[in-house]
């Protein structure tokens, strides 16, 4: 499926486009439908419900095309074959004319009708250019090993932007859609889309803002796979963070290792003058090629942002 948009059908009255992927959700995607609308209708804000069904293996399509006529801002769109979360948010944003774009989930989880409080927020501060709903609590399966795990990868992001992040991986955010548009091509077709997104933003200077959410136990089952996203999740921090800013990744580790070397060095030395043992070069080299691909990496990255 094509992810462009056709220039022609910008609409000024749309000022917010949100983009909801649905995914055998069968069971309460009307009743999220209605919630959504219900608060944008009442906002006065000029908006488009893009409700985009990745390929479902029940009913969630035909049930939004029958409630496509009762909802006259909803727009559905139909995938082939499954995409993933971040291919319906990508693609979803670039078909947006809204000049506010929103991610939400439609598994009851997150508080729907505040979507127009976030979205005055964003429209009323010109210097941020993103709001993210902040999750207070956890509310997804396996607690025990989401919350230390979360918990470690959130940190690493914070390290490796030296920015202090809430909620690394929350659903719901509003952005800028200009600001956001260079960033789309990044995005993975995973749950990990929402971690690129807010990486990239960050990387790049550009504001965001957390606000505190309540987050429910979603409805249906949860297609969070713990060890595989976790993994993705930790990849992905790492992959965007090197995209921006490879310094941060790869120097590090660098010094560690020319430090640890030339220490080694001294060491030598004292207990054996004029003998160099192989681990002591391996060590210094080690360190001095990841130095290397640290710099070059780094012209590379300042190259592309001057192109």
């Amino acid at each position: 499926m094509s992810d462009t948009r056709d220039e022609h059908d910008e609409d000024p009255s749309v000022r917010v486009t949100i983009v909801l992927p649905c995914y055998n959700e069968e069971d309460h995607v009307l009743d999220e439908v209605k919630r959504i609308c219900a608060a944008m209708d009442a906002s006065g804000y000029g908006y488009e419900l893009l409700a985009v069904d990745d390929a479902s293996t029940d009913d969630t399509l035909a049930r939004l095309r029958d409630a496509e006529g009762l909802y006259p801002h909803m727009r559905v769109i139909a995938f082939g074959h499954n995409g993933g979360a971040g291919t319906v948010r990508r693609i979803g944003s670039r078909r947006a004319r809204g000049e506010f774009v929103v991610w939400t989930d439609a598994d009851m989880s997150y508080p729907n009708e505040r979507i127009p409080e976030l979205v005055a927020m964003l429209d009323a501060d010109p210097e941020t250019d993103q709001i993210v709903g902040a999750r207070t609590q956890e509310m997804g399966s396996h607690r025990v090993l989401r919350v230390p795990a979360k918990w470690v990868i959130r940190k690493i992001a914070e390290l490796l932007t030296n920015t202090r992040i809430p909620d690394l991986n929350s659903g719901l955010r509003v952005f800028r859609r200009d600001v956001a548009r260079p960033y789309l091509r990044l995005l993975p077709p995973g749950f990990s889309c929402v971690t690129t997104l807010t990486l990239a933003f960050l990387s790049n200077q550009h504001p965001v803002r957390y606000v505190p959410i309540e987050y429910a136990k979603r409805a249906g089952k949860s297609k969070f796979r713990f060890v595989g996203d976790a993994y993705r999740y930790v990849l992905q921090v790492l992959r965007m963070v090197m995209y921006f800013n490879p310094l941060k990744v790869l120097m590090p580790p660098a010094l560690v290792l020319l430090g640890l070397g030339a220490g080694k060095f001294v060491f030598d030395q004292v207990r054996n003058p004029l003998y160099v043992p192989n681990n002591t070069v391996m060590i210094l080299m080690t360190g001095l090629i990841i130095a290397a691909i640290a710099l070059l990496a780094d012209l590379i990255v300042r190259s592309r942002e001057h192109a």
